[in-house]
């Protein structure tokens, strides 16, 4: 860090210093109790703020469902479980090409299986789609679709998607290795594990599919049904973004929505504040006032020129984005919160207030600093030895350099932050990193929506849940399109937030969704079994 931001940022510092010890301590304390009661692994934009959020909210929902799985069970924390046998970890061979028989590569694919809830052997099978981080075994322990097996005598059963977590090649990064990683192939990959499970088990027609995934896997859930109907009778697609979007204006437009939106703690004096304090950070990078801007936000280096300074208001930029995306899940973090201090008068200005609100996401992510180096970036994304845990950055770009584009900018007049976050400076990455060009990224997003059919999927029997403060509901399918293609979109709720278990305290609009998604699929077995009758 250079000597000017040192004094500035040293009580930051220090606090970090006993915060990140305190971390490390409940990190490792959490990793002993996984390992000797159920063996599982805690999952540990482009900006770096946004990825670290996402690592936590991975971590807490691992810590959640392992919480969740001694409540239901009316046990004490740690305590054995009598008469339980804990789900499977295994491997099967998978192609790495399933398009091209005369390539003979292979890769082992990692999935779950969990026998306790399946009423043997007539019962359906519950299947949970991973996507773009690693998987653990908490899959097919916890959640929405662990109570519905429950109520239905399913057999779980989850895969872990390609080219994440432990389902990759050593060489898998590799600009050459990487180049098998698409949503076809893991809709291909989910076939093949298909008819692997169907043999395993001894499985019939009589044995019923459904599907469930969210985010980027509720996308595939939806295509899994669309695209194979004959192997999965019914999906559910919990925020799934199934319309590509090169330029996603929308997201942002969506975030500054739910910072006004009283129902979630927002209102119109935050989102101008916000707005407010982002246009006077322009101001200072366009006046050259790049050093107060470095000692003011606890910038790790010196910024060096418009990259770092598309990094450094991405950054910022993070902590609101990722705060609506996830809001509610970590108590600390939440819209109402940061409101509270964007509109906060005795702070001083809105550009001040900004500057605590950075305070606060640095002390609670233990962190002394902000790296907004893109040269730093930049070689970590290039970076192709494995990380078997947590998020696939550099996978997960490629994928949207090939298929799906996503990238959030600020060039709309609804956009409440930097006007810096183009869409040319995100497009540059794919270059960089991968040397694809920009006019191909849009041609892969063209082909992607007419592969799948963006928002007009065509599909039957599946079931689309979003929340209105996601901001990944903009690409998804919001109303019913047919009487068996449907949707739930539930007031005041953040991504994928009906996945989790049930909680009492869960808002009166989530628990309404969950009692219409067991309706459903209550309704599709039903279905299912009359058809199997008439066969």
């Amino acid at each position: 860090m250079s000597e000017r931001n040192t004094v500035p940022c040293k009580k930051l510092m220090e606090y970090n210093f006993y915060a990140r010890k305190l971390m490390e301590y409940n990190f490792y304390a959490r990793k002993l109790m996984a390992y000797n009661f159920m063996h599982g692994k805690l999952a540990v934009n482009r900006s770096r703020n946004f990825q670290m959020l996402k690592r936590k909210v991975l971590q807490y929902r691992e810590v959640q469902a392992m919480k969740d799985f001694y409540v239901q069970r009316k046990m004490h924390w740690g305590e054995a479980a009598v008469g339980w046998n804990r789900p499977t970890e295994s491997y099967f061979r998978q192609p790495l090409d399933h398009f091209n028989r005369q390539n003979n590569a292979t890769y082992n694919q990692r999935y779950w299986v969990n026998e306790e809830h399946w009423k043997h052997p007539q019962g359906p099978v519950f299947l949970y789609i991973g996507g773009e981080s690693s998987l653990s075994e908490f899959s097919v322990r916890a959640g929405e679709h662990v109570e519905l097996a429950q109520s239905h005598g399913a057999l779980l059963v989850a895969l872990e998607h390609r080219y994440y977590g432990n389902s990759i090649n050593k060489d898998g990064l590799t600009n050459e290795g990487i180049r098998f990683l698409s949503s076809q192939q893991a809709l291909a990959d989910l076939a093949s594990f298909h008819r692997f499970i169907s043999e395993k088990y001894s499985l019939t027609r009589n044995n019923t599919w459904i599907c469930f995934g969210g985010s980027y896997p509720g996308s595939l859930s939806a295509w899994f049904r669309l695209k194979f109907p004959h192997l999965v009778f019914a999906a559910v697609a919990s925020s799934a973004p199934v319309r590509a979007e090169l330029d996603f204006v929308g997201y942002n437009k969506v975030v500054a929505e739910s910072l006004s939106d009283p129902v979630v703690g927002g209102s119109p004096k935050c989102l101008d504040a916000v707005a407010e304090s982002f246009r006077t950070v322009d101001q200072m990078l366009q006046a050259g006032n790049i050093s107060q801007l470095e000692k003011d936000f606890c910038s790790c280096e010196a910024l060096q020129g418009i990259e770092d300074y598309t990094e450094f208001v991405g950054n910022l930029a993070d902590i609101f984005m990722g705060t609506v995306q996830y809001n509610g899940e970590i108590s600390s973090r939440n819209i109402g919160s940061i409101c509270e201090t964007m509109t906060n008068a005795s702070l001083g200005s809105s550009y001040r207030r900004l500057v605590t609100i950075n305070q606060e996401y640095l002390q609670s992510m233990a962190q002394p600093c902000v790296q907004n180096s893109y040269q730093k970036t930049l070689e970590e994304l290039r970076n192709t030895s494995l990380s078997l845990v947590g998020v696939g950055e550099r996978q997960w770009i490629f994928q949207t350099c090939t298929e799906f584009g996503y990238y959030q900018t600020c060039e709309g007049g609804s956009c409440p932050f930097s006007r810096l976050l183009t869409l040319r400076s995100q497009l540059d990455l794919c270059l960089q990193l991968f040397g694809i060009l920009a006019e191909h990224v849009q041609e892969a997003v063209l082909f992607t929506n007419e592969y799948y059919g963006a928002d007009r999927p065509k599909a039957s029997r599946v079931l689309f849940v979003n929340g209105d403060i996601d901001p990944w509901h903009a690409l998804s399918v919001l109303h019913n399109q047919s009487h068996s293609e449907l949707a739930i979109y539930i007031n005041g709720t953040a991504h994928c937030a009906n996945m989790g278990s049930s909680k009492p305290l869960d808002p009166p609009a989530l628990k309404q969704a969950k009692e219409e998604i067991a309706h459903y699929i209550g309704e599709w077995l039903k279905a299912a079994k009359k058809q199997h009758l008439e066969d």
